[in-house]
C-alpha cells in the first residue's frame, strides 16, 4: 500500500465514520481557531467523552481570545472546574494574553511559532497547525504510535521519545498526499475506535490490507509499552471546620499544584503520625487554628497522574485562635450554598456531595453506607 492508498482508505474511512465533536463543526476561520486551541489543551492527557462537557461550557461562558485574556482567575479556575491539570488552564489563559498582545488576537500557523505560546508544545502545535491551518504537519498522539506500530510491525519501547520522532518523520511523506486535518483526525480516530488497545476491531479498520500486526496475528504484542513507574498512594487529612453555619476555606498558592483553587484546610499525614495529630499540625500551620479533631466524616480516593491520595475528612472544633492565611494565599469563611461559586479539585467535591447527600437525607450514616455512597462518588467521578 503506498503513500497515495494509505491516505485514500483511511480519509474515505474518517469521512464516513467521524465522530461529531464540539470542534468539529462548520465555522469561521477565527472561531474555527480558537474552538481547537481550546480543544487542543483540554485534550492533553484527558480522553475525549469527558472533555466534551467541559468544552461546552467552557466556550459558552469564554466565547473568544477576546474573552479569554480579560477573564479574572476565579472564573477561569470555575469554568475549568473539575477536568483537572490546572495548569493547562493557566497556559492558555497567558497564551490568549499573548496572542491579544502581541498578535492582534489572530493565532500564528506557523509550528515552531506555535511552541514558543505558554502550555503549547510539539504535539499540540502540530494539531493547531494542521487542523486549524492545515500545515501538513504529522500529529503523534497515543492512538497514532498504536496504528502505525502495528501497521508497520515497529518493537521499539514507545515510552522513548525517539519512536514518536521516528513516526513523525516517517509520516510526514505520507500527509503530503492529504489534505492535513483530515489526514491527522483519521488517524487518531482510528486509534480511538478501531485500532484500540485491547481487542481492535480489525476486520473494519481502512489498514487492514497491510497491517503488519493483523497479518501477523500480533496485534497483542503491539506496541511496545515498557512498564510504568510504581505509583505512590499517599494519605492526606482535611478539617470541616463550621462556624455560625459557615465553612472554612483555604486558596492553594498559584505556584503549587492545583494553583489557585480552593479547599479544605489540612494536609499530608507524615510517618508516625496519627490521621488527627496531622490535622492538629496541618491547621495550625496553614491557618493558626488550635482545633480539636472530631468524628472522621469520610474518605474518598483519587489518582492524579503522578501519585494517588486517600483523603480523609474529619469534623473539628476550634479550641483557639482567629484564622490567618499562613501557607494558604487566602482563606474565607463560606456558607454551604454558596460553595458552588468556588472552584475546588475534584478529591474536595467528592467530600462535598458526601456531605450534601448526608444532610439531604438527615440520617447518621454507618460505615456500610458511607462505603456504598463513597463508591457511588468513586463511579461519578471516575475518567
Amino acid at each position: 500500500m503506498n503513500n497515495q492508498s494509505i491516505s485514500k482508505e483511511i480519509l474515505y474511512w474518517y469521512d464516513n465514520n467521524k465522530r461529531i465533536l464540539p470542534w468539529r463543526k462548520h465555522l469561521s476561520n477565527k472561531q474555527k481557531e480558537y474552538f481547537i486551541l481550546v480543544s487542543e489543551i483540554m485534550l492533553q492527557q484527558t480522553q475525549v467523552k469527558t472533555v466534551i462537557p467541559y468544552f461546552n461550557n467552557f466556550i459558552k461562558k469564554i466565547p473568544n481570545l477576546k474573552a479569554l485574556s480579560k477573564i479574572n482567575d476565579k472564573k477561569l479556575m470555575k469554568c475549568w472546574e473539575g477536568l483537572g491539570y490546572y495548569s493547562r488552564a493557566r497556559n492558555l489563559h497567558k497564551a490568549a494574553q499573548v496572542l491579544v498582545d502581541s498578535y492582534h488576537a489572530v493565532m500564528p500557523s506557523d509550528f515552531e511559532e506555535l511552541q514558543c505560546l505558554p502550555g503549547i508544545g510539539f504535539y499540540t502545535a502540530a494539531a493547531i497547525s494542521s487542523i486549524a491551518f492545515e500545515k501538513p504537519v504529522p500529529v503523534v498522539d497515543g492512538n497514532v504510535l498504536r496504528v502505525f506500530t502495528r501497521f508497520w510491525g515497529i518493537y521499539d519501547d514507545i515510552r522513548h521519545n525517539q519512536v514518536k520522532t521516528m513516526l513523525f518523520h516517517k509520516l510526514e511523506s505520507y500527509i503530503k498526499e492529504a489534505k492535513p486535518s483530515d489526514f491527522n483526525q483519521a488517524i487518531m480516530e482510528c486509534g480511538a475506535l478501531i485500532c484500540q488497545p485491547q481487542s481492535p476491531s480489525c476486520m473494519v479498520c481502512p489498514l487492514q490490507q497491510d497491517c503488519f500486526a493483523y497479518a501477523n496475528h500480533k496485534q497483542a504484542e503491539l506496541p511496545v509499552k515498557s512498564p510504568a513507574k510504581t505509583v505512590p498512594t499517599l494519605d492526606v487529612v482535611v478539617g470541616v471546620v463550621i462556624h455560625d453555619n459557615q465553612l472554612l476555606i483555604a486558596k492553594r498558592p498559584d505556584d503549587k499544584m492545583l494553583g489557585g483553587l480552593w479547599e479544605l484546610p489540612g494536609g499530608k499525614i507524615e510517618s508516625k503520625e496519627s490521621p488527627e495529630q496531622a490535622l492538629q499540625r496541618e491547621l495550625k500551620e496553614e491557618v493558626n487554628l488550635d482545633v480539636c479533631v472530631g468524628k472522621k466524616l469520610v474518605s474518598v480516593k483519587h489518582a492524579y497522574s503522578h501519585f494517588k491520595i486517600n483523603l480523609h475528612a474529619y469534623e473539628c472544633e476550634i479550641i483557639r485562635g482567629i484564622p490567618v492565611a499562613l501557607s494558604a494565599i487566602e482563606i474565607k469563611w463560606v456558607f454551604f450554598d454558596d460553595l458552588k461559586q468556588y472552584a475546588f479539585p475534584k478529591a474536595t467535591i467528592k467530600i462535598f456531595d458526601w456531605i450534601a447527600v448526608k444532610k439531604k437525607y438527615s440520617f447518621e450514616m454507618d460505615s456500610k453506607e458511607q462505603i456504598a455512597i463513597n463508591n457511588v462518588l468513586e463511579r461519578c467521578y471516575k475518567k
